[in-house]
């Protein structure tokens, strides 16, 4: 999910599922804008050893706006801008610029 989140955010070119010697794997294709990657940073927020935990309005934006939070509320995995639309707050997973 956190995969097809990405993908909705333009970071990622496409992804899709295969398998290799019977084993299933993510093939992800990084979308590149001007000869470098349009993910810059990615940075884990929730470790299992310290879970952050937000309301939606306690949610800050990354970068002005220019880069997303993902998080997983009781609705499924979202981006910062789409919890704080619905109102819902959750578990901060990552914070991608």
């Amino acid at each position: 999910e956190m995969v097809n989140v990405m993908r909705a955010e333009r970071y990622l070119k496409s992804c899709e599922k295969t398998e290799k010697d019977g084993k299933p794997y993510i093939k992800i294709i990084l979308k590149y804008q001007n000869a470098s990657t349009a993910i810059k940073n990615i940075k884990r927020i929730s470790k299992p050893s310290l879970r952050k935990y937000s309301a939606s309005s306690d949610i800050k934006s990354v970068k002005n706006g220019l880069g997303a939070l993902i998080v997983t509320t009781n609705q499924g995995l979202m981006t910062d801008k789409e919890a704080k639309a619905k109102n819902v707050g959750g578990e901060i997973l990552c914070e991608v610029f």
